[in-house]
């Protein structure tokens, strides 16, 4: 009951595309009416002298009869069938014009929508106990009372209508057949008109509503939405091991290079910056392995066992920290301080080879000003 009464959230993206794909669009049909009536009306405007005039020949021809069609008993028949015969081509023609308008008055009430879910039998409809259950929910009653309003509202109009033009229509009685005709196409037209005019007011209440009452069925609770977000994108708990497990596997892959480094330049437990560089192959220094506090650490440890050399110089590691990429050589601002220190390296490595003698203590390594994050910090020198 708290999930279903807690539907506060829009619906997603994902359900908006499954309920259209199932037919679930919002639909007027205020506004079907409308575009219904409309067509009507306007085509009785525009072909309004062609209607009179087969109207007239149709009556004129039903009157009359001679000798012959009076002795024929299926002359009767023949009339009824070919009167019969016109009204039906001209509802045809209404059918055939209404039916695009009424497609045009859906679209514009909720987009263009084909579904073949909503055309598939679904047996769960043919359960009595769930159809009584819709016939008196929420919707079905509002909706019922939405008409019932809409024909009252319609049949108030027309009984206004009749009253107003009531001395007319007795009027006609006593004037020539043609002219008869054409006032009561005229009042018809009349008539119409004003019935437009009340399902237009109707319509312009019922499209926002309706857009209204769809998005408020769409409601999602908090507990869908996180069950959305674990079916589109998984669950947040996997999705965070399998983080841990790449940045794992990145740091196995970066460690595995710190042996064939050339030295790694350190501050003296924070950061971690391993260099290599081969004269033959590479134009500059390249970055192979960097980190912070425990992968520092690691980063130290490794090298230490592979008896690479860690020289600890925390300005050269803070700037190479922050601004060089791994894989990639380091900043062409650091080439001067990182040549000093690669000097100190290869005199170390040949004084311990028996080839030179013990290189000076390597001084304090300087970096170009702005490059150490933690300059003019106090902490500078840590």
């Amino acid at each position: 009951m708290a999930d279903t009464q807690d539907r506060r959230l829009p619906a997603s993206e994902r359900k908006l595309r499954k309920a259209r794909a199932q037919g679930q669009i919002a639909r007027s049909r205020d506004l079907a009416h409308f575009a219904a009536v409309g067509t009507v009306l306007g085509l009785l405007i525009a072909f309004a002298p062609r209607l009179l005039q087969a109207l007239q020949q149709s009556l004129a021809a039903g009157l009359r009869f001679d000798a012959a069609a009076l002795a024929d008993p299926l002359a009767m028949p023949g009339r009824l069938a070919q009167g019969l015969a016109a009204a039906f081509g001209v509802v045809l023609v209404l059918g055939a014009v209404m039916l695009p308008a009424a497609l045009a008055a859906g679209v514009a009430a909720g987009g263009w929508n084909f579904s073949w879910q909503a055309l598939a039998p679904k047996p769960e409809k043919l359960d009595p106990f769930a159809g009584i259950g819709r016939l008196v929910s929420g919707r079905q009653v509002g909706e019922a009372l939405k008409a019932c309003t809409l024909a009252l509202i319609v049949g108030v109009v027309g009984a206004l209508f009749l009253r107003a033009r009531l001395d007319d229509f007795a009027a006609t009685l006593g004037l020539p057949l043609p002219l008869a005709l054409g006032r009561l196409g005229q009042a018809l037209a009349d008539g119409l008109l004003w019935l437009l005019l009340a399902l237009a007011a109707f319509a312009a209440l019922d499209v926002p509503l309706q857009r209204y009452l769809h998005a408020k069925r769409l409601r999602m609770s908090t507990q869908e939405y996180k069950q959305e977000q674990r079916e589109t994108e998984g669950s947040p708990e996997l999705k965070q091991r399998q983080r841990a497990r790449m940045r794992e596997l990145a740091t196995r892959r970066m460690l595995a290079a710190v042996p064939k480094a050339d030295l790694v330049v350190m501050n003296p437990t924070h950061y971690a910056v391993a260099l290599r560089y081969d004269e033959s192959r590479m134009s500059a220094p390249t970055v192979v392995a960097k980190g912070a506090d425990l992968v520092a650490l690691r980063i130290r440890d490794t090298a230490q066992g592979a008896r690479v050399p860690v020289l600890q110089a925390p300005p050269l590691a803070r700037a190479l920290y922050a601004h060089a990429e791994l894989d990639r050589p380091v900043p062409q601002a650091l080439f001067t301080a990182i040549a000093q220190v690669l000097a100190h390296v290869y005199a170390l490595r040949a004084h311990l080879a028996g080839q030179g003698a013990a290189p000076a203590p390597l001084a304090a390594v300087a970096v170009p000003p702005g490059l150490d994050p933690q300059e003019g910090s106090g902490e500078a020198g840590a």
